[in-house]
């Protein structure tokens, strides 16, 4: 999806827990998310995106607005598709 930046979910865990509220901040913000950041977030079918989507809750950040379709929807429609390493 042009535009998209790819933030695992797996970085926002510390072993099988959330890593603390600071931590996390810190990792979205070095990807460029703050408080006044619009973030509309997707993974392949939806499922994976409210990982993020808690995290940035935990972090403070506000909750960011999950795009229900995500890959699968936006793959197979005639929207613009973004390759390498720009994300358009």
């Amino acid at each position: 999806i042009p535009g998209a930046i790819s933030l695992p979910m797996t970085r926002n865990l510390e072993g099988n827990v959330f890593r603390d509220s600071n931590e996390l901040r810190s990792s979205f913000e070095t990807a460029g998310i703050g408080e006044e950041t619009r973030v509309i977030v997707h993974c392949g079918s939806g499922v994976n995106a409210c990982h993020n989507i808690l995290a940035m809750e935990i972090a403070g950040l506000g909750r960011p607005d999950l795009y229900v379709g995500s890959w699968s929807d936006w793959s197979s429609s005639d929207r613009p598709i973004a390759t390498g390493p720009d994300p358009g």
